[in-house]
């Protein structure tokens, strides 16, 4: 005769809401990283209390994603984002920029209407891991209201020249291939506003390509982050879109391990050219502004965004380039055809 074994008592009758808090915010939720507690908080309304009230666990959270967080001026400033201040700077920080620019119509209200606060300083806050181990970190206060900074080239450097990082990662050989530098680095990018508090991440997490210097050998990994750019000076369509890019370029050691030798950004438009500085601060503070997506795939979708803007500036050019053929020839109809008027004429 078949015998049946009853349930423990401990598995019936027992919800997470009977946990005692002190349980649940000492030893369970401390365990969580950012995206997986954000997620437990969205799933009950105590959950979300608790974080809410907790201003060490979203503290915590974001030092452990970024440690250039950590620092004293930087954590001040943090504390006073509105709200929760962690919890509101890791919302800002964590997701790409929503919606998708590549997709969104160019011409809609979001994308041409441009704000012109100016803010005093920009705070850098960057950290770069390679197979999750922290290999460099630093934040870096750029002033932005000088006209140096307005009319000049968008370009934030956070190496002097003469200034390189070690790393024991070993440099790839001539004949070897860059690729698994593509899954084993990241990088974090954050811009942060103290007049206003507002941060953005402007980087893809993950590299969107990797390249070897043909004459130097120098291993060149890319970063990028595609913006709504908008209308200014020059055309709007090359403005319609903008790429904070990022560079890190590591050198060969002794040793024969990389060494970073430079970790910068700069600002392009669809044609190529490089913004300067108060265009750049502009679309920079709408994008701040802007709403944030959800953080999940972002690398994929950052990746993707990457690839179609440089699919629309290869579209782009090569529109260009035949508009000027056809202009070329019609310029050269247009002298053959003066100097056979001419030639009858005087013939």
């Amino acid at each position: 005769m078949p015998t049946t074994t009853a349930s423990p008592p401990c598995a019936t009758g027992i919800s997470f809401s009977s946990l005692p808090t002190d349980i649940v915010q000492s030893h369970i939720l401390t365990r969580l990283d950012g995206p997986s507690l954000t997620s437990a908080t969205c799933a009950t309304a105590v959950l979300n209390s608790m974080s809410e009230r907790n201003h060490r666990l979203w503290s915590d959270v974001c030092h452990l994603t970024w440690p250039s967080t950590s620092g004293e001026a930087v954590n001040g400033i943090i504390n006073s984002f509105s709200g929760n201040g962690p919890k509101s700077f890791f919302s800002q920080s964590f997701p790409l920029p929503s919606p998708d620019p590549t997709v969104a119509s160019s011409s809609s209200p979001e994308c041409r209407k441009l704000v012109n606060m100016t803010s005093c300083t920009l705070i850098s806050a960057v950290d770069i891991y390679h197979h999750n181990k922290l290999i460099f970190t630093k934040t870096e206060e750029t002033e932005t209201i000088s006209n140096w900074f307005q009319c000049s080239p968008f370009r934030l450097d956070l190496l002097h020249p003469k200034d390189t990082i070690p790393t024991e990662i070993p440099h790839p050989d001539e004949d070897a291939t860059c690729t698994p530098l593509t899954d084993d680095l990241t990088l974090s990018w954050i811009l942060i506003d103290p007049e206003f508090k507002l941060a953005l991440n402007l980087s893809s997490h993950r590299p969107v390509s990797v390249q070897r210097h043909w004459l130097t050998g120098d291993v060149r990994i890319h970063f990028a982050s595609v913006l709504a750019g908008g209308d200014h000076s020059r055309s709007s369509e090359a403005m319609a879109l903008v790429q904070f890019g990022i560079t890190v370029n590591c050198g060969r050691s002794e040793g024969g391990e990389m060494h970073v030798r430079e970790v910068s950004m700069e600002v392009e438009d669809m044609d190529g050219k490089h913004l300067n500085g108060r265009d750049s601060l502009v679309i920079l503070q709408r994008a701040m502004r802007g709403k944030r997506g959800n953080g999940v795939n972002r690398e994929k979708e950052a990746i993707k965004r990457y690839k179609k803007f440089e699919e629309m500036k290869r579209e782009r050019r090569e529109r260009k380039l035949r508009v000027e053929e056809t202009l070329d020839t019609l310029s050269v109809a247009f002298g053959l055809s003066v100097f056979v008027a001419l030639f009858f004429i005087f013939c």
